[in-house]
């Protein structure tokens, strides 16, 4: 059977599992097994498969048709234009943290403009922030922290990947507890999910993706309190935090951080599609 004609098949598949881009991900699925990008499997239409190529082929096809996410299936996920490995150990990066990406760009370079900053990038998972943030600023320093010592082997390889394996500094621990010394910035994509929300994801979401990465306790912010309430008690405060929340929780996290800074300066940021996505406190 040609490329073609897999692919046809393999994306009616798909839709019948209830994937949400099936034609996609058979060709991303097929591309993956025969090392070519999605323009040269077009060209390639007309080509046959061999039988191990086939096999091949429909055992991811299977997982993918019980929702595993394409991100694991292949082992690696693009973010802010940068290829990571990702496994069941960490988050699959999503487009919308890039925005947490460029909004913690933007202010680093308004705090520190000779780009030496110190950030913190908390619940690192793969590593996609602190790598990111490390490759755009050469001159900063960037500890990535996570309590998964799991999730810190794969952000390791993904640092070593990118040459910044010196400059993003692993650290294991609970939030600010393991920081060295204190940062300019602190950025976080922290659990924020609830367990009433759970059942309402997506089964990729809901049966894949690490569960310590998603839960947020009774409210979904149980996390992003306590970090707040960190950052309050600390003798040298960041002058500024940046958190990823969910898209209906703003006004709860505008006012919880009110309500633990005071004094600081607090607002919100929608995501390209104008749902919430980041909540910014000036200190």
């Amino acid at each position: 059977m040609t490329i073609g004609r897999h692919i046809h098949e393999a994306t009616k598949r798909l839709t019948d599992a209830g994937c949400d881009s099936p034609r996609l991900d058979a060709e991303l699925l097929l591309g993956h097994v025969l090392s070519l990008n999605r323009a040269q499997l077009l060209a390639r239409s007309e080509r046959l498969l061999s039988p191990d190529e086939a096999r091949t082929y429909q055992a991811l096809l299977d997982r993918r048709a019980q929702r595993e996410p394409l991100a694991y299936i292949v082992g690696h996920k693009e973010f802010f234009g940068l290829e990571l490995e990702t496994t069941p150990h960490v988050l699959v990066p999503r487009p919308e943290t890039e925005l947490l990406v460029e909004q913690t760009l933007r202010l680093s370079r308004e705090i520190a403009p000779a780009a030496n900053v110190r950030i913190a990038d908390i619940g690192t998972g793969s590593g996609a922030i602190a790598i990111s943030l490390a490759l755009s600023l050469p001159e900063a320093v960037v500890y990535a922290v996570d309590c998964s010592t799991a999730a810190l082997v794969v952000a390791a390889r993904n640092c070593q990947r990118h040459g910044v394996e010196t400059r993003v500094r692993l650290l294991a621990g609970d939030l600010l507890a393991p920081l060295p010394e204190p940062v300019d910035i602190v950025v976080a994509n922290l659990p924020y999910i609830s367990p009433a929300e759970m059942p309402s994801l997506m089964p990729e979401v809901r049966l894949f993706e690490p569960q310590g990465a998603l839960d947020g306790g009774d409210d979904g912010l149980e996390l992003i309190r306590r970090l707040l309430q960190q950052v309050m008690r600390q003798p040298r405060r960041p002058q500024a935090v940046l958190l990823e929340i969910g898209a209906h929780q703003g006004e709860m996290v505008l006012q919880i951080a009110s309500e633990i800074l005071p004094e600081a300066t607090v607002s919100l940021m929608r995501d390209y599609a104008g749902l919430e996505r980041i909540i910014t406190v000036r200190l």
